[in-house]
């Protein structure tokens, strides 16, 4: 689930997504009730990229979840620096 999730992130860059239409298009499915697993994934794919890459993944405030692609560029520049 994570790996898809971060790969419509990153497809979308700097575009911020609702839990509901995360659900939607990620997983394909009605969202009915608590939203919050989405949460949990975003919260499970922060961990696995650590603390240097966590803040890649950008909670934006009333709105939703979205791939910092300014965050994106400087770890690639300096991954081959």
């Amino acid at each position: 689930m994570e790996f898809e999730l971060i790969a419509h992130l990153a497809a979308h860059p700097d575009r911020v997504y609702t839990r509901r239409q995360l659900m939607e298009l990620v997983w394909q499915q009605a969202p009915t009730g608590d939203l919050r697993s989405v949460d949990v994934h975003i919260a499970r794919l922060r961990r696995k990229l650590g603390p240097e890459h966590r803040a890649l993944i950008r909670t934006v405030r009333q709105a939703g979840y979205s791939l910092n692609p300014r965050l994106t560029l400087e770890t690639r520049f300096r991954n081959t620096t």
